[in-house]
């Protein structure tokens, strides 16, 4: 693939606090740990070290989770070499989207394998491992139930509540019947699995298991006990909520919108078919939206003999992360980097490193009959960005009749009415204001010109106008990034090197969004 790249700012589809981090502004400084450059993986290695993991329960219980499915060379030697010392991951973490969601799911893995191997070269003496972290025990159903494929959405219906990752994927056979391809990899999932965690298990591992990718589910007994004693604290003392909260407060004080919003308790009380807040009211532990409450000796000693009934919030989650993994750098888009930068005290608190936050790649994909379309209309690839206006001055420019801005004359106006309000003040001040309101008068009709211009102009350029208006669709649909609607089977179906070709095209590290678009 070919590539053009903007700053991630010219695009104007970012939050303040993601590009000021991405950017390197030194206000933020306080709220992370190293930057995200390869050269400070050296230090992030030193700080991780002093973690002690718990590698053997992590291997073992990632040997138990692939037990099912045929583990490639590549992850099998990621998997075992998790006891090796010299061994880090590198980690990336989504929700579990029907047929993987929108595109930007495969963009958090490749940036996430490609840094991996990057690291391997620079520091060949250790050992690098990417990891999916799936978020199995997310509730959200309605967020993962849909996708979009050549422009149309499919949305699995089912009545299953709870943990997502506990859902029987099997009814998405009725959704598989209704596309116009039926991809075999995902039938396979869907209808060989019993849980959607084990089904995106699967295909995650087909598609990326022969570069090493290693997919972990936490919804697991046996990982859930290296975190009791940090649950057990936040049910007691509620100490992450309350540093994030003043993180938090001191980034609202800095001009920032908070991206997540830390409580008292920051679990759920989790069970089949159920996902639920724990809350503290009148001294017991309630679980929200049910009949089910606790005593304080009661919830300590579920949490003691079954430390799997609780799952951990956005606060938590990221610490749970960090404990169980040996990890230096956690790989997300803006949101996920922005909650992120409300937790660095938390993570001091439980004397856990901070992973360098590393921003994912961020990209536009330009199949060849967009190219050819956009070349017809004239428009360069890095200007799709710009507002309709400009994008329709731009064609009109090209095509139209002449310039449609009066720019020039204005200021013409301007200049003369300036020495008119001279010669009139001297004669009486109060002119001046006169002659000032007179000339307002008069630029307000250049503006009705230059609209009219404008809308004739349009007009006689319709078709033109009405592709503009089509491409700008087929590219940010509903006013969306592609990348945040668009499934990867509209480019895949036709193309099955395509994930390759990315994999190729895109480069960790690298801030920019890239617009990429096939050779001629």
């Amino acid at each position: 693939m070919n590539s053009t790249k903007l700053k991630l700012r010219e695009t104007g589809r970012f939050s303040t606090l993601f590009l000021d981090y991405a950017e390197g502004n030194p206000g933020l400084k306080d709220f992370y740990g190293l930057k995200p450059d390869l050269l400070n993986f050296k230090d992030q290695i030193a700080k991780k070290k002093i973690n002690s993991n718990d590698r053997k329960t992590l291997t073992d219980s990632l040997l138990q989770q692939y037990r099912s499915i045929d583990i490639s060379p590549a992850v099998e030697k990621n998997i075992t070499g998790l006891l090796d010392d010299n061994t880090f991951t590198v980690t990336t973490g989504h929700q579990l989207n029907i047929f993987s969601g929108p595109l930007y799911f495969h963009y958090k893995i490749i940036t996430t394998i490609n840094l991996a191997k990057k690291l391997k070269n620079l520091y060949p003496d250790y050992n690098f491992v990417p990891v999916y972290w799936m978020a199995s025990e997310d509730h959200d159903y309605k967020e993962i139930s849909h996708f979009n494929l050549f422009g149309k959405q499919y949305t699995w219906e089912t009545d299953q509540q709870g943990a997502v990752g506990r859902f029987d994927p099997k009814s998405i056979k009725t959704l598989i019947d209704k596309l116009p391809e039926n991809p075999d990899l995902f039938i396979q999932a869907y209808l060989g699995h019993d849980t959607l965690a084990d089904a995106t298990r699967y295909y995650v591992n087909k598609l990326y298991g022969s570069q090493g990718l290693v997919v972990l589910d936490a919804d697991y007994p046996a990982l859930k006990e290296r975190f009791k004693n940090i649950m057990k604290d936040d049910l007691l003392y509620h100490n992450a909520g309350d540093l994030a909260k003043t993180t938090t407060d001191k980034l609202v004080r800095l001009g920032y919108k908070p991206q997540a919003f830390p409580r008292d308790i920051n679990l759920f009380y989790l069970d089949n078919n159920l996902r639920e807040r724990i809350v503290k009211e009148d001294g017991k532990y309630i679980v929200k939206n049910t009949s089910i409450s606790f005593t304080e000796d009661e919830i300590l000693s579920l949490l003691d003999k079954h430390p799997e009934k609780f799952s951990p919030n956005v606060i938590l989650r990221p610490v749970c992360q960090e404990q169980i993994l040996p990890n230096l750098a956690y790989i997300g888009g803006p949101a996920e980097v922005s909650y992120w930068l409300q937790l660095k005290p938390v993570f001091e608190h439980y004397k856990i490193a901070f992973p360098i936050l590393v921003p994912r790649n961020f990209a536009m994909i330009l199949n060849k009959t967009l190219i050819k379309r956009i070349k017809k209309l004239g428009v360069k690839p890095e200007e799709l960005f710009l507002n309709k206006k400009s994008l329709k001055n731009i064609y009109l420019k090209q095509h139209g009749s002449g310039s449609l801005e009066i720019l020039n004359e204005k200021q013409m106006i301007i200049h003369a009415f300036g020495e008119i309000k001279i010669k009139a003040g001297i004669i009486d001040q109060s002119l001046e204001g006169f002659a000032g309101a007179e000339m307002s008068k008069v630029l307000k009709s250049l503006d009705n010109i230059e609209k009219r211009m404008q809308k004739t102009e349009e007009k006689k350029q319709e078709t033109g106008m009405i592709q503009l208006e089509q491409l700008e669709e087929r590219l940010f649909p509903d006013g969306n990034l592609q990348e945040r609607t668009d499934n990867f089977l509209s480019f895949w179906l036709n193309d099955l090197s395509f994930l390759s070709k990315l994999q190729q095209a895109l480069e960790p590290l690298d801030s920019h969004f890239y617009i990429l678009f096939d050779d001629e």
